[in-house]
């Protein structure tokens, strides 16, 4: 399948809601149907998530485990853009744009990873596929392990993207405070200023530019949001906790900037391993794509493994 990039949308959301449950219908049609003698343009479609809101989606290629990769905070589907081409050649590849986020609606009070992982259940179950692996980059490694607790028996193992570093993380409400307070005053700039430590300073320039001038133009209730709930797992150490009820592997690909605590992490994990690229910045799958591929299809390996034993 040929799969179009999804691009940001000022109107996510605003799509009557008749609309989202015919085109949920279309794609239970396409999953049950099976693929088609010829090969057909594959477009996004939608799935309503738990509490109604319409979830943005795409599938493409054949194969398990199936991959379903979920963004960042104040990303969308489109960061995973060189991925889908490489990784549908072997693998059924489901993409999807967290509520908030991309194309998908915007009407919730609270964006917060148990939410998100609502909606990465929703299309897992409309997209099929016995063995699931989920990669999430960034804040997708929080919303990745609340899927995985709502998807027992069918999610073999995760996969991190430069997140996940150290679950153990001791994050104080008052540090917390201090970092978001930039976003509160002004969500664009405060967005640039803290995503552009971020990045390479010496990788590609338009890219650069591109990643700080998308995100900043994200939501800003969204953003917000979404920021805070996903430190409150820290503060309130959630984020090691949930994995007393996710077991299944746990593998990172990151880059080097931050430390990996994997002795944290295997307090809490069934299993932890850390691909670790040099000198990779936090957008190491655009940045990096071709070595970052290679990395993450071992990663994928590891878990296939693990899971079979």
């Amino acid at each position: 399948m040929n799969v179009q990039p999804i691009r940001r949308c000022s109107a996510r959301g605003r799509f009557p809601a008749g609309r989202h449950l015919v085109l949920a219908c279309f794609f239970f049609f396409l999953v049950a149907a099976g693929p088609p003698a010829q090969a057909q343009p594959s477009w996004p479609v939608v799935v309503l998530s738990a509490d109604g809101t319409p979830i943005s989606c795409e599938v493409s290629g054949e194969g398990e485990p199936t991959l379903i990769f979920v963004h960042g905070w104040s990303c969308d589907a489109r960061y995973w853009r060189e991925q889908t081409p490489y990784f549908s050649r072997n693998h059924r590849v489901v993409l999807l744009d967290l509520a908030g986020h991309g194309h998908s609606g915007m009407a919730r009070r609270r964006y917060t990873m148990r939410s998100f992982g609502e909606d990465v259940r929703a299309v897992a179950e409309a997209a099929g596929g016995k063995k699931i692996v989920l990669v999430g980059h960034s804040m997708g490694g929080s919303v990745i392990a609340e899927a995985a607790r709502l998807l027992p028996g069918r999610v073999v193992g995760l996969i991190g993207v430069d997140t996940l570093e150290n679950i153990e993380y001791p994050l104080t409400r008052r540090a917390f405070q201090k970092m978001i307070a930039p976003l509160r005053k002004n969500f664009p700039e405060g967005t640039r200023q803290f995503v552009q430590p971020m990045l390479a300073p010496d990788g590609d320039p338009k890219l650069r530019e591109w990643i700080l001038s998308d995100m900043a133009a994200g939501p800003r209730a969204v953003g917000l949001s979404a920021m805070e709930e996903m430190m409150r797992q820290y503060i309130t150490g959630e984020a090691a906790k949930i994995f007393e009820e996710v077991r299944v592997p746990v593998v990172c690909v990151n880059g080097d900037a931050w430390p990996v605590n994997a002795e944290a992490n295997r307090r809490h994990m069934l299993s932890f391993d850390a691909i670790i690229l040099p000198k990779a910045d936090h957008f190491l799958m655009l940045n990096r794509p071709e070595e970052f591929n290679r990395a993450l299809e071992k990663a994928v390996r590891m878990i296939t493994e693990k899971a079979g034993k």
